[in-house]
């Protein structure tokens, strides 16, 4: 499956180059980046500017199919705590049949809407009555099976739960599909290292969050990590709530991201999924200490968690990266606009994504996101270089919002100005082609089984 294509415009690590040859070997590694090159004879030209493949660093694969049907005011005051609540009685019906069907959908959106990989944080663990299913891994597979149809890259971060809150609080009702011992966590884990490895997946870890993790339990998790894999993923929910930082005073005396800094060793291995709600010191030691920042804007907003401070972040050098989460929207694009567009509403000001660097928005944040998501996924999918995996979207120069600009207002234009997928002509992932003129081969296949999937979880 080696290969080569020419591309007039190519976004590379350092920024824009012109007449760029990529070249990639049988394992869909890149192996030449040439730029300044005449085409040579026979090669294939892209239909418009090549951009690195954008890592999604977080996903709950089987939310996509309740997307939208939560906005509609259930309380007095609705609020992430309401909406987990419908959550909850969604993943009680659901099957690993379902959870298949609703995965390979998404990973087609995700791979029509630039996402080139994705990190599945996935906890809908047991059958429905909270009893293992013989096959402890059945969830867990039926997720790398959707990957392996669609040919998104995955990294599968099983979800150690085992509390409802802060305190040991014994889980609830809705909880009991996603509970583990830490034992039998380090056991799931060495039964799927031969599966991820037989496909080229990256299998890390993902203690939820530290409201459902015991400090004993995560340093159990962490240590019998550490033995099977040092250099695996870590991920965690952290600070996306007030009331999960208000919790965790009351319990521990210290705001969330300081007690994990000071009771875990995060480093560069680990993501801090929204870490929305940070003071001033938090953000500065967790931007030193390596970690990734997972922001996902789309579902922030949707959930009404708050806005990351984007500014105060990268002032301390911080790496981050973009995930959709919740899927209330599925575009790689999308969430760096909204990124852009929270802090533009929360500074009062425009173009605050731009760096000294890439004057160009979407430049800037295209090539930060893909640096950082491809940290949080443990994978090497960090952009346009050898040595780099050959995950790349090709945009549509003859897009009514592309057409007679130049390469990175063409960008800017997918970003900003206009529907974002639309722009999208084809989507490379380790050097094969999986989208061709917007369309993923399975897309009407796929989408047919997630209708069906979805409206049997919703018969009742």
């Amino acid at each position: 499956m080696s290969g080569r294509l020419f591309a007039t415009d190519a976004l590379l690590p350092q920024g824009w180059s012109r007449d760029v040859l990529l070249g990639w070997d049988d394992a869909g590694t890149l192996t030449q980046i040439e730029a300044g090159v005449a085409r040579p004879a026979g090669i294939e030209v892209a239909a418009g500017p090549v951009i690195p493949g954008m890592p999604n660093l977080h996903s709950h694969a089987f939310q996509r199919a309740f997307a939208g049907l939560t906005e509609h005011r259930g309380a007095q005051q609705d609020s992430f705590w309401s909406w987990r609540t419908l959550m909850y009685r969604f993943a009680a019906r659901l099957a690993p049949g379902h959870m298949e069907a609703i995965a390979t959908w998404l990973y087609a959106e995700m791979l029509e809407a630039g996402y080139t990989s994705v990190c599945e944080f996935q906890y809908v663990h047991h059958d429905a009555d909270g009893r293992p299913y013989a096959d402890d891994a059945r969830m867990s597979l039926a997720l790398l099976r959707a990957a392996q149809r669609t040919g998104i890259g995955l990294t599968l971060l099983p979800v150690l739960y085992q509390t409802s809150g802060f305190g040991g609080l014994p889980p609830g009702e809705g909880q009991r599909r996603f509970i583990r011992s830490t034992e039998s966590m380090l056991r799931l884990l060495e039964t799927l290292r031969p599966a991820c490895d037989a496909q080229g997946a990256r299998l890390g870890l993902a203690p939820h969050s530290l409201r459902a993790v015991p400090p004993d339990a995560l340093r159990d998790a962490l240590a019998g990590l550490e033995a099977l894999d040092a250099k695996a993923p870590i991920h965690i929910h952290i600070a996306e709530q007030t009331r999960e930082v208000d919790d965790c005073l009351a319990w521990s005396g210290q705001r969330p991201v300081a007690w994990l800094l000071d009771h875990a060793p995060v480093d560069a291995r680990w993501c801090l999924v929204h870490a929305t709600h940070m003071d001033a010191a938090e953000y500065q030691a967790a931007a030193r200490s390596g970690a990734v920042a997972g922001l996902c804007p789309t579902t922030e907003a949707n959930l009404g968690d708050g806005i990351f401070d984007f500014t105060a972040w990268r002032s301390h050098g911080g790496a981050w990266g973009v995930g959709s989460d919740s899927h209330a929207c599925v575009n790689a694009a999308e969430e760096l606009m909204l990124l852009e567009y929270g802090q533009r509403l929360a500074t009062r000001q425009r173009n605050v994504g731009a760096d000294d660097v890439h004057r160009q928005v979407a430049t800037a944040l295209t090539l930060a996101a893909v640096q950082g998501g491809a940290q949080a996924a443990g994978r090497a999918v960090g952009g346009l270089e050898a040595g780099q995996q050959a995950d790349f979207v090709v945009l549509d120069a003859a897009h009514v919002a592309l057409q007679g600009l130049d390469a990175a207002d063409m960008l800017s234009a997918h970003v900003f100005a206009s529907h974002r997928s639309s722009a999208i002509d084809g989507v490379w992932v380790g050097g094969r082609q999986r989208v061709a003129a917007g369309r993923h081969a399975m897309h009407a296949d796929a989408a047919a089984a997630f209708v069906a999937a979805r409206s049997q979880l919703l018969q009742d």
